[in-house]
Protein backbone atom coordinates (compact mmCIF):
# COMPACT_ATOMS: atom_id res chain seq x y z
CA UNK A 1 0.00 0.00 0.00
CA UNK A 2 1.33 3.42 -0.98
CA UNK A 3 1.33 5.88 1.92
CA UNK A 4 2.92 8.86 0.18
CA UNK A 5 1.88 9.32 -3.49
CA UNK A 6 4.23 11.06 -5.93
CA UNK A 7 1.46 13.52 -6.87
CA UNK A 8 -1.85 14.55 -5.37
CA UNK A 9 -4.51 17.21 -5.83
CA UNK A 10 -5.22 19.85 -3.18
CA UNK A 11 -8.98 20.51 -3.13
CA UNK A 12 -10.41 22.71 -0.37
CA UNK A 13 -13.90 23.72 0.71
CA UNK A 14 -13.92 26.78 -1.55
CA UNK A 15 -13.21 24.52 -4.55
CA UNK A 16 -16.04 22.19 -3.54
CA UNK A 17 -18.41 25.12 -3.09
CA UNK A 18 -17.55 26.43 -6.56
CA UNK A 19 -18.47 23.08 -8.13
CA UNK A 20 -21.61 22.85 -6.01
CA UNK A 21 -22.71 26.27 -7.27
CA UNK A 22 -22.53 24.98 -10.84
CA UNK A 23 -24.41 21.80 -9.91
CA UNK A 24 -27.23 23.96 -8.55
CA UNK A 25 -27.25 26.22 -11.62
CA UNK A 26 -28.88 25.87 -15.04
CA UNK A 27 -25.55 25.09 -16.73
CA UNK A 28 -23.48 21.95 -16.35
CA UNK A 29 -21.66 22.32 -19.66
CA UNK A 30 -21.14 24.97 -22.37
CA UNK A 31 -21.96 27.66 -19.81
CA UNK A 32 -20.35 30.72 -18.22
CA UNK A 33 -17.92 28.88 -15.93
CA UNK A 34 -15.76 27.79 -18.86
CA UNK A 35 -15.26 31.33 -20.11
CA UNK A 36 -14.51 32.49 -16.56
CA UNK A 37 -11.80 29.85 -16.21
CA UNK A 38 -10.35 30.69 -19.62
CA UNK A 39 -10.19 34.37 -18.67
CA UNK A 40 -8.45 33.56 -15.38
CA UNK A 41 -5.71 31.50 -17.04
CA UNK A 42 -5.29 33.87 -20.00
CA UNK A 43 -4.93 36.89 -17.72
CA UNK A 44 -2.54 35.06 -15.38
CA UNK A 45 -0.24 34.11 -18.26
CA UNK A 46 -0.45 37.46 -20.00
CA UNK A 47 -1.87 36.03 -23.22
CA UNK A 48 -4.76 37.08 -25.43
CA UNK A 49 -6.83 33.92 -25.86
CA UNK A 50 -7.50 30.65 -24.01
CA UNK A 51 -9.44 27.59 -25.17
CA UNK A 52 -10.43 25.11 -22.45
CA UNK A 53 -10.84 21.45 -23.43
CA UNK A 54 -11.29 18.06 -21.80
CA UNK A 55 -7.58 17.13 -21.68
CA UNK A 56 -4.14 18.42 -22.58
CA UNK A 57 -3.99 15.67 -25.20
CA UNK A 58 -7.04 17.22 -26.87
CA UNK A 59 -5.43 20.65 -26.64
CA UNK A 60 -2.25 19.39 -28.33
CA UNK A 61 -4.34 17.82 -31.10
CA UNK A 62 -6.33 21.03 -31.62
CA UNK A 63 -3.12 23.07 -31.67
CA UNK A 64 -1.73 20.89 -34.44
CA UNK A 65 -5.00 21.03 -36.40
CA UNK A 66 -5.18 24.81 -36.03
CA UNK A 67 -1.68 25.05 -37.52
CA UNK A 68 -2.83 22.86 -40.45
CA UNK A 69 -0.44 20.04 -39.63
CA UNK A 70 -1.34 17.14 -41.90
CA UNK A 71 -0.17 14.35 -44.19
CA UNK A 72 3.30 14.99 -45.56
CA UNK A 73 4.18 17.37 -42.70
CA UNK A 74 6.60 16.63 -39.87
CA UNK A 75 6.43 17.46 -36.16
CA UNK A 76 9.50 17.22 -33.92
CA UNK A 77 9.22 16.83 -30.17
CA UNK A 78 11.22 15.51 -27.24
CA UNK A 79 11.57 11.78 -26.59
CA UNK A 80 11.45 12.56 -22.85
CA UNK A 81 7.70 13.10 -22.56
CA UNK A 82 4.44 11.24 -22.29
CA UNK A 83 3.31 9.64 -25.55
CA UNK A 84 0.53 12.23 -26.02
CA UNK A 85 3.04 14.83 -27.28
CA UNK A 86 4.00 12.65 -30.23
CA UNK A 87 0.54 11.20 -30.76
CA UNK A 88 -0.89 14.65 -31.49
CA UNK A 89 1.04 14.70 -34.77
CA UNK A 90 -0.05 11.20 -35.70
CA UNK A 91 -3.72 12.08 -35.10
CA UNK A 92 -3.30 14.65 -37.88
CA UNK A 93 -1.76 12.13 -40.28
CA UNK A 94 1.62 13.86 -40.01
CA UNK A 95 5.01 12.28 -39.46
CA UNK A 96 6.78 12.38 -36.11
CA UNK A 97 10.45 12.74 -35.24
CA UNK A 98 12.38 13.56 -32.09
CA UNK A 99 15.20 15.80 -30.89
CA UNK A 100 17.42 14.52 -28.08
CA UNK A 101 17.47 16.21 -24.68
CA UNK A 102 19.89 18.42 -22.82
CA UNK A 103 21.60 16.28 -20.13
CA UNK A 104 21.09 18.96 -17.46
CA UNK A 105 17.54 20.22 -17.98
CA UNK A 106 16.12 17.05 -19.61
CA UNK A 107 14.37 19.38 -22.06
CA UNK A 108 14.90 19.48 -25.82
CA UNK A 109 18.54 20.28 -26.55
CA UNK A 110 18.92 23.51 -28.52
CA UNK A 111 22.26 22.31 -29.87
CA UNK A 112 20.75 19.03 -31.05
CA UNK A 113 17.83 20.92 -32.58
CA UNK A 114 20.10 23.33 -34.45
CA UNK A 115 22.26 20.51 -35.78
CA UNK A 116 19.24 18.50 -36.91
CA UNK A 117 17.66 21.52 -38.61
CA UNK A 118 20.84 22.24 -40.53
CA UNK A 119 21.10 18.63 -41.64
CA UNK A 120 17.42 18.27 -42.58
CA UNK A 121 17.38 21.53 -44.52
CA UNK A 122 19.81 19.95 -46.95
CA UNK A 123 17.46 17.00 -47.50
CA UNK A 124 14.32 19.20 -47.57
CA UNK A 125 12.83 17.44 -44.52
CA UNK A 126 12.32 20.38 -42.17
CA UNK A 127 9.53 20.22 -39.59
CA UNK A 128 6.35 22.24 -39.90
CA UNK A 129 5.92 22.24 -36.12
CA UNK A 130 8.41 21.85 -33.27
CA UNK A 131 6.92 20.94 -29.88
CA UNK A 132 9.33 21.54 -26.98
CA UNK A 133 8.21 19.94 -23.73
CA UNK A 134 8.72 21.85 -20.48
CA UNK A 135 9.68 18.74 -18.55
CA UNK A 136 8.99 18.69 -14.79
CA UNK A 137 7.79 22.32 -14.98
CA UNK A 138 11.02 23.96 -16.23
CA UNK A 139 10.76 25.90 -19.48
CA UNK A 140 12.73 24.87 -22.50
CA UNK A 141 15.11 27.50 -23.91
CA UNK A 142 12.35 29.25 -25.79
CA UNK A 143 14.38 32.28 -26.87
CA UNK A 144 16.86 30.10 -28.74
CA UNK A 145 14.15 27.82 -30.15
CA UNK A 146 12.24 30.91 -31.26
CA UNK A 147 15.30 32.22 -33.08
CA UNK A 148 15.62 28.90 -34.92
CA UNK A 149 11.90 29.01 -35.78
CA UNK A 150 12.35 32.36 -37.54
CA UNK A 151 15.38 31.07 -39.43
CA UNK A 152 13.89 27.75 -40.55
CA UNK A 153 10.20 28.68 -40.80
CA UNK A 154 8.53 26.28 -38.39
CA UNK A 155 5.75 26.97 -35.88
CA UNK A 156 6.15 26.26 -32.16
CA UNK A 157 3.66 24.55 -29.87
CA UNK A 158 4.81 24.55 -26.25
CA UNK A 159 3.82 21.39 -24.44
CA UNK A 160 3.62 23.15 -21.09
CA UNK A 161 1.51 20.43 -19.51
CA UNK A 162 3.84 20.42 -16.47
CA UNK A 163 4.47 24.12 -16.30
CA UNK A 164 1.56 26.41 -15.43
CA UNK A 165 2.77 28.74 -12.70
CA UNK A 166 6.37 28.68 -13.92
CA UNK A 167 8.18 31.46 -15.73
CA UNK A 168 10.86 32.03 -18.35
CA UNK A 169 12.81 35.23 -18.87
CA UNK A 170 10.82 36.90 -16.12
CA UNK A 171 7.47 36.22 -17.84
CA UNK A 172 4.96 33.53 -17.06
CA UNK A 173 4.98 30.38 -19.12
CA UNK A 174 2.01 30.53 -21.47
CA UNK A 175 2.49 34.13 -22.59
CA UNK A 176 3.41 32.73 -26.04
CA UNK A 177 6.13 35.28 -26.71
CA UNK A 178 8.06 32.70 -28.74
CA UNK A 179 5.32 30.25 -29.73
CA UNK A 180 2.08 30.06 -31.65
CA UNK A 181 0.30 28.04 -28.96
CA UNK A 182 1.05 26.77 -25.44
CA UNK A 183 -0.80 23.88 -23.82
CA UNK A 184 -1.49 23.20 -20.12
CA UNK A 185 -2.73 20.08 -18.33
CA UNK A 186 -5.04 20.05 -15.32
CA UNK A 187 -4.78 16.35 -14.42
CA UNK A 188 -4.97 15.80 -10.61
CA UNK A 189 -1.17 15.39 -10.25
CA UNK A 190 -0.46 18.71 -12.02
CA UNK A 191 -0.10 22.16 -10.43
CA UNK A 192 -3.85 22.90 -10.47
CA UNK A 193 -6.60 20.48 -11.38
CA UNK A 194 -9.99 20.29 -13.06
CA UNK A 195 -10.10 16.48 -12.65
CA UNK A 196 -9.28 15.88 -16.28
CA UNK A 197 -8.79 18.91 -18.47
CA UNK A 198 -6.47 21.02 -20.56
CA UNK A 199 -6.16 24.41 -22.20
CA UNK A 200 -4.57 25.92 -25.29
CA UNK A 201 -3.24 29.48 -24.99
CA UNK A 202 -2.46 31.75 -27.93
CA UNK A 203 -2.09 35.39 -28.93
CA UNK A 204 -3.42 34.69 -32.42
CA UNK A 205 -7.19 35.28 -32.74
CA UNK A 206 -7.48 33.11 -35.86
CA UNK A 207 -5.84 30.14 -34.14
CA UNK A 208 -8.08 30.62 -31.10
CA UNK A 209 -11.20 30.76 -33.27
CA UNK A 210 -10.17 27.60 -35.14
CA UNK A 211 -9.54 25.69 -31.93
CA UNK A 212 -12.89 26.76 -30.46
CA UNK A 213 -14.62 25.54 -33.60
CA UNK A 214 -12.78 22.22 -33.63
CA UNK A 215 -13.39 21.48 -29.94
CA UNK A 216 -17.14 21.35 -30.58
CA UNK A 217 -17.64 19.17 -33.68
CA UNK A 218 -16.66 21.88 -36.17
CA UNK A 219 -20.19 23.24 -35.76
CA UNK A 220 -21.00 26.95 -35.69
CA UNK A 221 -23.99 29.25 -35.29
CA UNK A 222 -21.92 32.32 -36.12
CA UNK A 223 -23.40 33.95 -39.25
CA UNK A 224 -19.95 35.25 -40.24
CA UNK A 225 -18.57 31.70 -40.36
CA UNK A 226 -21.51 29.98 -42.05
CA UNK A 227 -21.66 29.45 -45.80
CA UNK A 228 -25.43 30.01 -46.02
CA UNK A 229 -27.49 32.87 -44.72
CA UNK A 230 -29.40 31.60 -41.68
CA UNK A 231 -33.18 31.82 -42.13
CA UNK A 232 -34.30 30.02 -38.97
CA UNK A 233 -33.29 30.65 -35.34
CA UNK A 234 -32.20 27.02 -34.89
CA UNK A 235 -29.86 27.01 -37.88
CA UNK A 236 -26.26 25.79 -37.57
CA UNK A 237 -23.60 24.44 -39.91
CA UNK A 238 -20.74 22.00 -39.62
CA UNK A 239 -17.95 23.74 -41.49
CA UNK A 240 -15.00 21.59 -40.40
CA UNK A 241 -14.35 18.09 -39.08
CA UNK A 242 -14.23 18.68 -35.33
CA UNK A 243 -14.47 16.74 -32.10
CA UNK A 244 -16.27 16.72 -28.79
CA UNK A 245 -13.37 18.07 -26.74
CA UNK A 246 -15.42 20.42 -24.56
CA UNK A 247 -14.74 21.04 -20.88
CA UNK A 248 -17.72 20.95 -18.51
CA UNK A 249 -18.72 23.88 -16.31
CA UNK A 250 -18.14 21.68 -13.26
CA UNK A 251 -14.51 21.17 -14.26
CA UNK A 252 -14.08 24.82 -15.14
CA UNK A 253 -15.50 25.99 -11.82
CA UNK A 254 -12.98 23.81 -10.00
CA UNK A 255 -10.18 25.17 -12.20
CA UNK A 256 -11.14 28.82 -11.67
CA UNK A 257 -11.22 28.27 -7.93
CA UNK A 258 -7.85 26.52 -8.00
CA UNK A 259 -6.33 29.43 -9.94
CA UNK A 260 -6.78 31.60 -6.84
CA UNK A 261 -4.11 29.48 -5.11
CA UNK A 262 -1.75 28.74 -7.98
CA UNK A 263 1.09 30.92 -6.68
CA UNK A 264 0.68 29.34 -3.25
CA UNK A 265 0.91 25.88 -4.81
CA UNK A 266 4.06 26.73 -6.76
CA UNK A 267 5.71 28.37 -3.75
CA UNK A 268 5.05 25.24 -1.69
CA UNK A 269 6.56 23.05 -4.40
CA UNK A 270 9.67 25.25 -4.45
CA UNK A 271 9.98 24.95 -0.68
CA UNK A 272 9.79 21.16 -0.92
CA UNK A 273 12.29 21.05 -3.81
CA UNK A 274 14.80 23.22 -1.92
CA UNK A 275 14.47 20.93 1.09
CA UNK A 276 15.13 17.90 -1.12
CA UNK A 277 18.18 19.70 -2.55
CA UNK A 278 19.58 20.17 0.94
CA UNK A 279 18.78 16.72 2.30
CA UNK A 280 19.92 14.73 -0.74
CA UNK A 281 23.08 16.63 -1.68
CA UNK A 282 25.49 14.06 -0.18
CA UNK A 283 23.79 10.96 -1.61
CA UNK A 284 24.90 9.16 -4.82
CA UNK A 285 22.26 10.89 -6.91
CA UNK A 286 22.01 13.44 -9.70
CA UNK A 287 19.59 16.11 -8.53
CA UNK A 288 17.47 18.30 -10.85
CA UNK A 289 19.39 21.24 -12.31
CA UNK A 290 17.62 24.58 -12.68
CA UNK A 291 18.38 27.12 -15.41
CA UNK A 292 18.66 30.65 -14.00
CA UNK A 293 16.62 31.93 -16.97
CA UNK A 294 13.53 30.08 -15.80
CA UNK A 295 11.55 29.43 -12.63
CA UNK A 296 10.15 25.92 -12.66
CA UNK A 297 6.58 25.13 -11.67
CA UNK A 298 8.12 21.98 -10.12
CA UNK A 299 5.54 19.50 -11.28
CA UNK A 300 8.15 16.78 -10.70
CA UNK A 301 11.33 16.30 -8.71
CA UNK A 302 13.25 13.77 -10.83
CA UNK A 303 16.44 12.30 -9.38
CA UNK A 304 18.83 9.97 -11.16
CA UNK A 305 20.56 7.10 -9.38
CA UNK A 306 24.28 7.50 -10.06
CA UNK A 307 25.27 4.09 -11.41
CA UNK A 308 28.94 4.79 -10.65
CA UNK A 309 28.64 5.97 -7.04
CA UNK A 310 25.60 3.91 -5.99
CA UNK A 311 25.83 0.33 -4.76
CA UNK A 312 22.35 -0.39 -6.09
CA UNK A 313 20.56 -0.17 -9.43
CA UNK A 314 17.67 2.16 -10.18
CA UNK A 315 15.30 -0.85 -10.07
CA UNK A 316 16.54 -1.89 -6.64
CA UNK A 317 16.21 1.63 -5.25
CA UNK A 318 12.76 2.06 -6.82
CA UNK A 319 11.57 -1.28 -5.40
CA UNK A 320 12.83 -0.50 -1.91
CA UNK A 321 11.09 2.88 -1.95
CA UNK A 322 7.80 1.29 -2.99
CA UNK A 323 8.23 -1.38 -0.31
CA UNK A 324 8.68 1.50 2.14
CA UNK A 325 5.27 2.87 1.06
CA UNK A 326 6.78 5.79 -0.88
CA UNK A 327 4.91 6.16 -4.17
CA UNK A 328 7.77 7.01 -6.49
CA UNK A 329 7.30 6.90 -10.26
CA UNK A 330 9.42 7.16 -13.41
CA UNK A 331 9.01 9.96 -15.97
CA UNK A 332 9.43 8.97 -18.78
CA UNK A 333 10.13 5.85 -20.77
CA UNK A 334 11.52 7.45 -23.97
CA UNK A 335 8.70 7.61 -26.50
CA UNK A 336 10.78 6.26 -29.40
CA UNK A 337 11.36 2.98 -27.52
CA UNK A 338 7.64 2.19 -27.21
CA UNK A 339 6.44 -0.72 -29.41
CA UNK A 340 4.16 1.46 -31.54
CA UNK A 341 6.98 3.89 -32.32
CA UNK A 342 9.42 1.07 -32.99
CA UNK A 343 6.91 -0.07 -35.63
CA UNK A 344 7.43 3.36 -37.25
CA UNK A 345 11.16 2.72 -37.54
CA UNK A 346 12.57 4.18 -34.32
CA UNK A 347 15.09 2.13 -32.36
CA UNK A 348 16.75 2.14 -28.92
CA UNK A 349 19.97 4.10 -29.27
CA UNK A 350 18.46 6.78 -31.51
CA UNK A 351 18.38 9.40 -28.72
CA UNK A 352 21.11 8.46 -26.24
CA UNK A 353 20.73 11.37 -23.83
CA UNK A 354 17.05 10.62 -23.25
CA UNK A 355 17.85 6.94 -22.78
CA UNK A 356 20.73 7.71 -20.39
CA UNK A 357 18.47 9.91 -18.26
CA UNK A 358 15.71 7.29 -18.22
CA UNK A 359 18.12 4.56 -17.10
CA UNK A 360 18.54 6.24 -13.70
CA UNK A 361 15.37 8.31 -13.29
CA UNK A 362 13.03 8.22 -10.30
CA UNK A 363 10.41 10.89 -9.55
CA UNK A 364 10.11 11.58 -5.81
CA UNK A 365 6.82 12.69 -4.22
CA UNK A 366 6.20 16.39 -4.80
CA UNK A 367 2.84 18.07 -4.29
CA UNK A 368 1.37 20.93 -2.29
CA UNK A 369 -0.02 18.62 0.43
CA UNK A 370 3.30 16.91 1.14
CA UNK A 371 4.04 17.50 4.83
CA UNK A 372 7.46 17.92 6.44
CA UNK A 373 6.97 14.54 8.09
CA UNK A 374 6.16 12.90 4.77
CA UNK A 375 9.21 14.43 3.15
CA UNK A 376 11.44 13.24 5.99
CA UNK A 377 10.07 9.73 5.55
CA UNK A 378 10.76 9.89 1.79
CA UNK A 379 14.37 10.99 2.39
CA UNK A 380 15.01 8.44 5.15
CA UNK A 381 13.59 5.63 3.01
CA UNK A 382 15.66 6.73 0.02
CA UNK A 383 18.82 6.95 2.10
CA UNK A 384 18.24 3.41 3.39
CA UNK A 385 17.45 2.17 -0.13
CA UNK A 386 20.82 3.44 -1.38
CA UNK A 387 22.86 1.73 1.36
Amino acid sequence: MITIPYGRQDVNEEDIAAVETVLRSDWLTQGPAVEKFEDAVRAYCGASHAVAVNSATSALHLACRALDLGPGDILWTSPNTFVASANAALYCGANIDFVDIDPRTYNMSVDALAEKLERCERSNKLPKVVMPVHFAGQSSDMRQIGTLAVRYGFSIVEDASHAIGGSYGGKRIGNCEYSSIAVFSFHPVKIITTGEGGMAITNNPKLASRMRLLRSHGVTRDPEQMTAKAQEPWFYEQIDLGYNYRMTDMQAALGASQMKRIDEFVAKRHQIARHYDDLLSELPLVLPWQDSASRSAYHLYPICVDDVRSAHSRLQVFTRLREGHVGVNVHYIPVHTQPYFRSLGFRPGDYPQAERYYAGAISLPLHARLSDEDQSLVVDTLRNALQ
